[in-house]
């Protein structure tokens, strides 16, 4: 049997008390009652990823179809604002903050199925696992919190989805103010920041609100964690 020095951490855990696992390995036999509860529970929490991986997608699937329809509602007539574009971003953001939330939620899920995974059924096929497992998974049950912060769950959908979504709506964006000129038009700094004027709102504005956006959308995706809890080691 391995010593404790040779067991690898295990990160992710410290969600309360008793989630400390104490690095020793031991042979674990599970009575019948035991073992039957913690199979029904693995088959809980993995139906419950199912859904939220179901909802997931759904919200996604509302990103790209509103982000499709406005974009043709706006440059399928020359006549249309250019607003409906940066409309668009709004309900994107809307969207993605949605989505996040039940990313983290999904991920409460996940986090309780890789405990089973790595600890239950190691010890049911006959290895030899950390007897403090159950402390964590007893935890994680006790005081139910995603693994993952907001802004983590932020950066990982934008990662997935969302960067390639703005980014089609910011080239869209552009698109549309270079087709309201007649052909010929030179484009000139700072005279072209007038493009995207709204109203009394000068255009220089709007385009600093949609760089400092955009800069806060790349943030949020570059300091997303890598790594998810319990996938080390």
């Amino acid at each position: 049997m391995p010593s404790s020095s040779q067991v690898p951490p295990v990160p992710g855990v410290g969600r309360g008390a008793g989630a400390v696992l104490d690095r020793t390995l031991t042979e674990l036999s599970y009575s019948s009652n035991t073992a039957n509860a913690l199979i029904h529970l693995y088959r809980a929490e993995v139906g419950k990823m199912t859904a939220y991986r179901q909802r997931l997608d759904t919200t996604t699937n509302w990103a790209v179809v509103t982000t499709a329809g406005l974009a043709s509602f706006a440059l399928g007539n020359p006549s249309n604002s250019h607003v409906t574009f940066l409309f668009a971003m709004f309900l994107n953001y809307y969207f993605l903050r949605l989505e996040a939330r039940r990313f983290r939620t999904f991920e409460i899920a996940h986090h309780r199925v890789r405990i089973m995974e790595r600890f239950f059924y190691p010890a049911m096929l006959g290895d030899a696992v950390d007897p403090g497992w159950h402390q964590l998974l007893l935890a994680e049950l006790g005081k139910p919190r995603s693994p993952m912060s907001r802004a983590d769950a932020l950066g990982w959908r934008l990662n997935r989805n969302y960067l390639w979504i703005y980014a089609a709506v910011l080239f869209a964006w552009f698109a549309k103010l270079d087709l309201t000129q007649p052909k010929g038009w030179v484009l000139e700094f700072p005279e072209a920041l007038s493009l995207a004027d709204i109203g009394n709102f000068p255009g220089w504005l709007v385009f600093l609100a949609v760089l400092v956006f955009y800069l806060y959308l790349i943030v949020l995706a570059v300091r997303a964690a890598r790594t998810y809890p319990l996938e080390e080691g």
